[in-house]
């Protein structure tokens, strides 16, 4: 016997009136007829993404292990020039600003969920399209500091950016927030904040304090923005399907130009000159995440997780860096790589379902940066 489809014709809906959508229509079953002209789902309702952030002093080692963890050896008298300690040099444990993450207003407890392997990076802010995120934000420090947003939508009042721009009193209390004083920004996340067409589902973009832009990111004040795309996170803003965020900040940390220079400098026995260009070398931290010499806590996954690595770069003309995976590829805007290209202030998301188990080599392969540390690992597990 033939089964015959039932055909419907409503005209109220245009189908009514194309024969060649009426002859497509009549091949469907009634549950995909509901499918093609239900009302669609309703998005989640925006929110309200609260952070407690407080830019505070620490005591930042760049080689907490103490030695060359790439090849696990003892460090080689050309790099101990940046992480030994002598009359007349730092060596690798430095006075820094940070932000900090709590999880009350009061800041009174710590926000503790940061993967070790972030480093020196401020607290992750999550959003989703659509959302709002506020920042109270206190400057615990001795030096004046704010946070300025890279993408998302903010007014003058939540810039945190200094600029001659006939901004009223009130709309300049974002610029300079002095020591122990406090500020809440608002951020909008509207879709031109959000993934574009060819982008994943969600991308990442960097925040830091812009006082003196300079000087306040070399200290340590810097941070990221992940934004998903509608409809496509979490509750807590994190983009669904992706079993596994890693962060990675590629940074020539330049301690010469640190707002605590003076102060390191008095405590050290024999005081360089002011022309020491070896004093001045031994300060250039080439760091990922704050950490040099494969001293990063390493990111662990799984064989066949979505791994989605969200890659930054902050410094001058020397920070141009080429990320390089060994042991699985990336894919980056649909193209597959295990290198790719970064530049000051850019941001990169690589899309990883890692398929070879190890602990494997993450570093910038400019040859420069390698000898002088820009190495970190990653580890994979069955």
């Amino acid at each position: 016997m033939t089964r015959k489809t039932a055909f419907t014709t409503c005209l109220t809906m245009d189908a009514a009136f194309d024969p060649g959508k009426r002859a497509t229509l009549g091949l469907m079953t009634s549950a995909a007829l509901y499918a093609a002209f239900a009302p669609p789902l309703q998005a989640a309702e925006p929110r309200l993404r609260t952070y407690y952030v407080a830019a505070e002093e620490v005591e930042w080692n760049y080689a907490p292990d103490g030695r060359e963890q790439m090849m696990g050896g003892e460090f080689n008298e050309d790099q101990k020039v940046f992480v030994e300690p002598g009359p007349s040099r730092i060596g690798s444990v430095y006075h820094k600003s940070r932000f900090i993450g709590y999880l009350d207003k009061d800041l009174t407890k710590k926000d503790e969920s940061a993967d070790p392997s972030n480093g020196i990076l401020g607290p992750i802010f999550h959003a989703e399209v659509g959302d709002e995120i506020v920042v109270v934000f206190r400057n615990n420090t001795r030096m004046p500091a704010s946070m300025h947003p890279h993408g998302v939508f903010y007014k003058k009042n939540s810039e945190g950016s200094m600029t001659n721009d006939g901004s009223s009193a009130a709309d300049m209390a974002d610029d300079h927030v002095p020591p122990g004083g406090t500020h809440t920004y608002h951020w909008q996340v509207p879709e031109r904040a959000g993934p574009g067409p060819a982008d994943p589902s969600s991308l990442v973009w960097l925040y830091h304090s812009h006082v003196d832009e300079v000087r306040d990111t070399n200290t340590g004040l810097f941070g990221a923005i992940i934004v998903t795309r509608k409809g496509e996170a979490d509750a807590d803003g994190k983009p669904l399907g992706i079993d596994r965020e890693v962060f990675a900040m590629f940074s020539v940390m330049d301690e010469n130009q640190s707002l605590y220079l003076d102060e390191m400098v008095a405590k050290l026995k024999k005081k360089p000159k002011g022309d020491d260009e070896e004093f001045e070398e031994s300060n250039l931290m080439h760091s990922v995440n704050g950490f040099v010499y494969a001293n990063m806590p390493m990111p662990v996954m799984r064989v066949g997780d979505n791994v989605r690595w969200y890659v930054m770069a902050l410094g001058t003309e020397v920070d141009l860096h080429t990320p390089h995976w060994h042991g699985n590829t990336v894919l980056i805007g649909g193209h597959r790589k295990d290198v790719t290209e970064l530049l000051p202030a850019t941001t990169i998301v690589a899309d990883m379902k890692p398929d070879n188990p190890g602990i494997w080599m993450y570093h910038c392969h400019v040859n420069d940066h390698i000898a002088a540390g820009m190495t970190a690992r990653y580890q994979v597990v069955e």
